[in-house]
């Protein structure tokens, strides 16, 4: 594991505005560049009363204003909701007020539901050109010739670099055959995450961009002072998922002590399924199932989120991973 990294999804709790949540994310970079964090990503999402980044690149480059060192990206941006000349733009407009920060990660679902995917796009394509529009946006922010019918200004010459995500073997293949930095959302999702890492590796490419394959694998981490305190903790995520599994996304919920009388039993155990690539606990606790997470799956670099309602303890669980993660990163250097 050479870095970790932060993925914030901004939350909006319950009690609080978008405001708040925004403030939040500028506050949590801000601690995370004191923490060593090596990259801060936001996601796009839309139509999500609890997700504050719906506006990812504009969030991108609030977050870049407010730090100095880490770099500030996308993980991601739904490339079909967009014209990948308007991402170019974008994102070769904050290389160009942040240069050597900048992350493009890129996901092929359209991050919402399909009468909101349908009210971005306004007219739906039926054939997949993932593909295509991944290599039209890379070819925008590289060296176009000056004659080129179609430029980014800003973003040609700007080289910003262009990660593929994915939770399924698809992304994994095209990163490989792209010779491109590829990162897997295994804290929602983590099914396919041994069948997709050992799929990119095996299959990559080296390419103008990589010359080995480069992976990041993502984990869940609620870390307190105390296991019972990381579990409250913990509760707000559960609760969130499993109203968003049901059909009733909203903000993030307050935490709870019995997270068994809120849910449905057979809704929190496709829940803790789902989030299973995670670390809940203390210190001791987490270290020990970050250290498994990363020794099974030896990724390049580990990228960990967490949604937590109180902003101190938030603050705190990340301070917590931070310490064992650069730990576990010199222990590694010295090994």
């Amino acid at each position: 594991m050479q870095n970790f990294s932060l993925l914030d999804l901004s939350p909006i709790a319950e009690g609080k505005t978008a405001a708040d949540a925004l403030a939040g994310t500028v506050d949590l970079a801000q601690h995370a560049e004191r923490f060593g964090y090596h990259r801060y990503w936001l996601a796009e999402h839309h139509n999500m009363p609890g997700i504050a980044s719906a506006a990812t690149s504009l969030v991108i480059g609030h977050v870049a204003a407010a730090t100095s060192t880490m770099r500030i990206g996308a993980g991601g941006i739904m490339l079909p909701n967009h014209a990948p000349l308007v991402i170019a733009e974008q994102f070769g407009t904050l290389a160009t007020l942040y240069p050597g920060r900048i992350d493009l990660g890129l996901g092929r679902a359209p991050g919402t539901d399909m009468a909101t995917a349908r009210a971005l796009r306004r007219h739906m394509a039926p054939e997949d050109s993932f593909p295509q529009d991944v290599q039209e946006l890379i070819a925008y922010l590289g060296d176009m010739p000056d004659g080129s019918a179609v430029r980014a200004i800003p973003g040609t010459g700007t080289h910003v670099p262009v990660w593929i995500l994915g939770s399924s073997l698809y992304g994994a293949q095209l990163a490989a055959y792209l010779g491109l930095p590829y990162a897997f959302a295994s804290h929602f999702a983590p099914a396919m995450l041994e069948q997709a890492i050992e799929t990119y590796r095996q299959t990559f490419r080296p390419s103008a961009f990589l010359d080995k394959p480069h992976v990041m694998m993502a984990a869940g981490v609620c870390a307190a002072d105390t296991d019972e305190e990381a579990t409250f903790h913990r509760s707000s995520q559960l609760l969130a998922f499993a109203r968003l599994r049901t059909g009733k996304p909203g903000k993030l919920p307050y935490p709870v002590e019995d997270i068994e009388q809120e849910i449905p039993a057979p809704v929190l155990a496709q829940v803790r399924e789902a989030l299973a690539c995670s670390a809940t606990g203390s210190p001791d606790r987490v270290r020990q199932q970050l250290g498994t997470l990363v020794d099974t799956f030896q990724p390049d670099e580990l990228m960990i989120t967490g949604m937590i309602h109180d902003h101190t303890a938030r603050l705190r669980s990340f301070e917590i991973a931070a310490e064992i993660l650069t730990e576990m990163r010199s222990q590694a250097a010295a090994a």
